[in-house]
């Protein structure tokens, strides 16, 4: 009972002498300055708002306006449309104040014209995409449109540097395909999974599906298209994610790993308590939204909503459905080390704690010799279990008392470090220490990570760092550029000793453990550390590395890279399993406002005749090179129609969560959304942030991340292009399936890649380009 007393900052008594009143002044220090620090932040965000509700205009630009007014008022010139004189009209008298009052109101109206009419121009400007068509091949000319498009774009998006939220009001919404466009689109994409008979029967099916139900659904689904900023948005976050009622460990958290080929301290607190802090300025820069939006070619933005729910952030389980809960504001993070939760302050005596202070408490609880209380080590297992299972415990045992209390500090916290008790290891000629890195920020031991965060930080004794991170409340890319932002400033962060640099001006305050009454749920925990162990041990996760050719060899055959890579991953699948799958590769939508992913369908009509043609060893060289070309063509084309809103899936889905509403039947759609994603690959981007200069630091990128495979008898392939001569395949599968093997699947993909290496070092010997001669200096 001694931490409860300690925690009462202000009580009082009544006694027969009267009132006895006592206070902690440390404690209500703290409680006033949360208070100001939350005050200057919704101050803050109020000036925010209207900035972003008034950009691309500068807000200053308003008392220039005005000076115009009074200037043009007083000189004796009417203002435009004779607004002052008009409003004079309205007012009390015309005194010289109320005249001021006039022109500042004539000023306002005049300004705030100008403003919208600047957003809405940039918002129809947004809609052409046009530019996404664009041939960019070498030699090729920009059409006279797109030129002037771009012309008139770059001025306004540049008129102004922009927040974080800039754009939102001036993006465009997510555009609702037809049902026959999308009909056409889906059957071509599964020409190559069906023999005859059965595309002759979907072919009917959606032919019947599209002149008569689908008629319906679409005008339902037009509707939401009116009345909602993105009509796919909120129900691919609630039916997909939090409807799902599959253990998140594996089943939907990503990972990412540290800059593999960097060792910047072997010091764990030191590694660890510059990660925090530089996430920490990461998350100010969002909430201050100083953090330049992203911009497509420097001119075109994407839009940012999904970042701010980044920190303070955490997936609450429900009996039926999971619930997103955000926190405005925290100034402490959750602590995770051989079993014990610490509460630790990140914010104190008026400021954030510095790299060196951070250190000091991070050093403290490395040093503690604190044992788990009975059922703490298991407790994450909890968030790794079913999630009705863990709704129901936590309704049960942590609703109240002691429980509730600790686990809302961990749920409202910034974000969760965890501090392993194992190295994070890498080792080119050991590359199976690379593979229990991966599997160790997958899922860890199933208990030492709380999937329930937006995400979790995990350092290594080595000083090896990585991430776990929940996936509703974004998408990769938005980790992947936190990540980068933190590699970008990491490297100068260490002193020759390995510490942090820096001196502390003070002790920081003590992390405080948290306390928990776990006997009555001891058997929960149990069955859910059984459940987790048994996800753990059923995954596989090999880590590829490809060193020898990348996006150089790439471009020197004029593919695009990614297009490329999916080729190369059909060719080793094919290889793999005997036959084609439906593939699923990840696209994003946010060229458009509150978008996320759509399905791009590698797997293509072009892509099978490749494979074919590879495996066929009467086809020529020429005839293999001109099939892959046309292949990866059809690819990119998917690509660029999933990123402008003409997909596939996303619309299928809508259609179909419209048809459960209604409680219509469709057997298409039935058919359609149970097929399974027995190939489902993602490319982790890179190059989101100027902060990381590849050219000084090469080795300043990160081995991207992976996920688990989405089917039981299927593959899940994450891979980015790092570099020149670089690319990273994180692979996973379930070892309970005897058809898949990451290790035969990684060794297929190597084939692949040699094998079309190949192929185009032949097809350009055998067709060398005339060399320029060069004569008096002109070339010929």
């Amino acid at each position: 009972m001694a931490e409860a007393h300690s925690a009462v900052a202000f009580s009082f008594a009544i006694t027969h002498e009267g009132f006895d009143i006592n206070y902690d002044h440390e404690v209500l220090n703290l409680v006033f300055a949360s208070g100001v620090r939350s005050w200057k932040k919704r101050i803050a965000r109020a000036r925010n708002g209207i900035r972003n509700g008034v950009y691309p205009a500068h807000i200053q630009s308003l008392w220039l306006i005005t000076a115009i007014a009074l200037g043009l008022h007083f000189a004796g010139y009417q203002a435009p449309f004779n607004l002052t004189n008009k409003i004079l009209v309205y007012l009390p008298s015309n005194t010289i104040n109320w005249q001021i009052t006039a022109c500042f109101l004539t000023a306002l109206t005049v300004w705030l014209s100008i403003c919208f009419t600047m957003r809405y121009t940039l918002k129809l400007l947004l809609m052409y995409k046009g530019w996404m068509y664009e041939s960019r091949a070498p030699g090729s000319r920009v059409s006279i449109p797109t030129m002037l498009w771009v012309a008139v774009v770059r001025v306004l998006s540049s008129w102004n540097k922009p927040g974080l939220y800039s754009f939102q009001g001036s993006l465009p919404r997510l555009p609702l395909p037809s049902v026959h466009d999308t009909m056409k689109r889906y059957l071509r994409s599964v020409r190559p999974l069906l023999d005859d008979e059965n595309y002759e029967r979907m072919t009917a099916l959606a032919n019947e599906f599209e002149n008569t139900i689908g008629k319906k659904l679409q005008r339902y689904l037009l509707l939401k298209s009116w009345t909602s900023t993105n009509y796919v948005s909120d129900w691919w976050e609630e039916y997909v994610y939090l409807r799902g009622r599959s253990p998140l460990c594996v089943n939907s958290n990503f990972y990412g790993t540290d800059a593999i080929f960097m060792n910047l301290t072997n010091n764990q607190a030191a590694r660890a308590a510059n990660v925090i802090s530089l996430l920490l300025n990461f998350r100010r820069l969002i909430e201050r939204q100083e953090l330049q939006p992203i911009m497509v070619q420097g001119m075109i933005p994407l839009c940012s909503w999904q970042y701010e729910r980044t920190f303070n952030t955490v997936r609450v389980p429900g009996l039926e459905t999971d619930r997103i809960v955000h926190y405005r504001d925290s100034n402490h993070i959750v602590v995770l080390h051989k079993g014990c939760y610490y509460k630790m302050l990140i914010y104190y005596k008026g400021r954030t704690l510095r790299p060196c202070e951070l250190q000091l408490q991070i050093q403290e609880i490395l040093d503690s010799k604190a044992t788990p209380l009975e059922g703490e080590e298991h407790l994450a297992a909890l968030t790794a279990w079913n999630r009705s299972k863990w709704a129901e415990t936590r309704n049960t045992y942590f609703s109240y008392g002691t429980n509730h209390i600790a686990l809302r500090t961990i749920e409202s916290a910034a974000f969760v470090l965890s501090l392993d008790d194992e190295p994070f290891e890498f080792d080119l000629k050991r590359p199976e220490l690379l593979d229990s890195f991966g599997k160790k920020l997958l899922h860890g031991n199933g208990y030492n990570r709380w999937f329930d965060k937006s995400f979790t930080v995990c350092v290594g004794t080595n000083g090896r760092v990585g991430f776990n991170a929940e996936h509703t409340w974004a998408d990769a890319p938005v980790m992947g550029h936190l990540w980068e932002y933190i590699f970008g400033d990491d490297i100068e962060g260490y002193d020759e000793t390995g510490n942090t640099k820096g001196i502390p001006e003070f002790t920081p305050p003590t992390p405080t453990r948290l306390h928990w009454d776990l006997k009555a749920c001891l058997p929960q925990i149990e069955e859910a550390t059984i459940c987790a162990t048994k996800l753990c041990n059923e995954v596989d996760l090999r880590i590829l590395v490809h060193q020898e050719y990348g996006k150089g060899f790439m471009k020197k055959c004029r593919l695009s890279p990614d297009a490329f890579i999916q080729m190369a991953l059909q060719l080793a699948y094919y290889r793999d399993a005997g036959r084609f799958s439906l593939t699923y590769e990840a696209s994003m939508t946010r060229l458009f406002r509150e978008g996320r992913t759509e399905t791009v369908r590698p797997c293509t009509i072009e892509s099978s005749a490749w494979v074919k043609a590879m495996e066929n060893p009467s086809t020529t060289n020429d005839e293999r090179v001109e099939l892959l070309k046309k292949a990866c063509e059809r690819h990119q084309l998917a690509y660029q129609d999933a990123m402008c809103g003409n997909g596939i899936d996303r619309h299928l889905f809508c259609l179909y969560v419209v048809s459960k509403y209604l409680e219509v039947d469709s057997p298409f759609l039935n058919e359609v959304l149970s097929e399974p994603w027995r190939l489902s690959t993602s490319q982790t981007p890179h190059g989101q942030t100027p902060k990381m200069d590849l050219k000084k630091h090469p080795n300043c990128i990160s081995a991207g991340g992976g996920f688990g495979p989405v089917a039981d008898d299927g593959y899940g392939v994450s891979y980015i292009i790092a570099g020149e001569n670089l690319i990273f395949f994180h692979i996973s599968a379930k070892n309970t399936c005897p058809q898949t093997d990451v290790h035969r699947f990684a060794k297929n993909i190597c084939q692949a890649l040699a094998d079309i290496r190949s192929m185009f070092e032949q097809h350009m010997k055998d067709h060398p380009k005339p060399a320029k001669s060069i004569t008096n200096g002109v070339s010929k």
